[in-house]
Formats: C-alpha cells, sequence, structure tokens
C-alpha cells in the first residue's frame, strides 16, 4: 500500500514532504486538501492532525504530522532508496541535525513571513506590506549571513553531501527567488551557488510539476 500525502501544493510544509519522496524515490498518493473550504480544520482531516495543519502522512497503521518530523521518517524507513539524506556517522549526524534546527528556528519563521508578504498576499488579493518586507528582509538578511560564512567552507550546510538540511529550504528558498529578495540571495556569493544547486535537482523539478498538476 503507497504512502498517503494529505495537504495542499500552495503549502511549503506540504511541498517539503512531497520533495522528500521524491528524492528518495518512494512512491505516494497524493491527497489534496481544500484549505479554502475549512477541510484542515475539521473531521476526517483533524484525526490525522488535530492541530488542523497540512500535511499529514499516512503508511498503513502510522498517521504523523509536522513535515520536518514526516522527512526524518522517510529517511530512516527508506535507507537504501534514492538519495541518502541521512550520515551514518554520528557527528555528520549531529551537524545535519544544528542545521536542521536553525532552518526551522532562524531561517524558517523570518523567510516565510517575507513570503507571504512577497508571494502569499498577492494570491489572496492583499496589499503587500513595504515595513513588513524590510523588517523581515532585514532579519532574514543576518541569518543568511551566517550561511554565507558556514558554505563558504562547506558545499552544503551539513557538510559535502546534499542531506535534509538542505532539503527542508527548497520551498521557501523557491518562493523568494521568485521576488525581488532573492536579492539576498544572490548578493551572498556561496549562498547563491548552493541555492542553485539544490533547486536544480531532479527531484525537486519533479515536485514542482505535482504542484502544477493539481
Amino acid at each position: 500500500m503507497a504512502i498517503k500525502v494529505h495537504g495542499s501544493v500552495f503549502s511549503t510544509a506540504t511541498l517539503r514532504v512531497i520533495a522528500c519522496l521524491n528524492e528518495k524515490g518512494v512512491a505516494f498518493d497524493f491527497l489534496p486538501v481544500d484549505m479554502q473550504s475549512g477541510a484542515h480544520k475539521k473531521e476526517p482531516f483533524t484525526s490525522l492532525n488535530p492541530f488542523g495543519q497540512v500535511p499529514a502522512l499516512e503508511d498503513g497503521d502510522l498517521k504523523l504530522f509536522e513535515s520536518r518530523a514526516i522527512t526524518q521518517y522517510i529517511a530512516h524507513e527508506h535507507p537504501t532508496k534514492g538519495t541518502n539524506l541521512l550520515f551514518q556517522d554520528s557527528k555528520k549526524m549531529a551537524t545535519m541535525s544544528v542545521w536542521m534546527e536553525v532552518e526551522a528556528h532562524q531561517f524558517d519563521p523570518a523567510a516565510s513571513k517575507l513570503a507571504w508578504e512577497m508571494v502569499y498576499k498577492k494570491m489572496f488579493g492583499l496589499e503587500t506590506d513595504p515595513a513588513a518586507v524590510r523588517e523581515h528582509e532585514t532579519t532574514l538578511a543576518k541569518v543568511l549571513d551566517i550561511y554565507e560564512a558556514r558554505l563558504a567552507h562547506s558545499k552544503y550546510l551539513a557538510g559535502d553531501s546534499f542531506s535534509l538540511a538542505d532539503l527542508h529550504h527548497l520551498p521557501v528558498l523557491h518562493n523568494l527567488m521568485g521576488t525581488p529578495s532573492k536579492k539576498l540571495i544572490e548578493e551572498r556569493p556561496h549562498v547563491s551557488a548552493w541555492c542553485s544547486d539544490i533547486l536544480a535537482r531532479p527531484a525537486w523539478a519533479t515536485t514542482l510539476a505535482i504542484q502544477k498538476q493539481n
């Protein structure tokens, strides 16, 4: 029985999970959740995630929510399939965990707020707040300065190979690169090279194709 992913292709968290499945070459069924009608806030979806947020995953009798927890499950459950997104060495694994935490707690809050202003508000017919854009760009710039220093000494965030630490950035980076805020990436040569590298991965192209189909 194939894995089931319940979510929305407009959700960066959902795309994070789909990208991981594509990297691993794991078959799955995508089941769209109609967020406009509020389907994510009521049954049957809340039986999968009581917090009413996408995505949720079903793998047999296992039900998971929280996209980063789901990607870790996928990577551990299918170690020999597709791209190896983990490390066997405990020190390298610890480094990867550090940068996964950085993505979740430093990069994503500022980047997602910026994407809301620059991408999603337009989708909902709302006006972008220039003051908010400046605030979030300033915050994100400080984070990216640290990334620039890290990537000057390492091709990827956790070392010399692509891992979950990099993959988790893909959806929000993709959004920002379609806006004037891409200058924050392009002004930092090592961040820019890393961004171009990971966004060019075939599994991400497959993820974007699924987004367009849905």
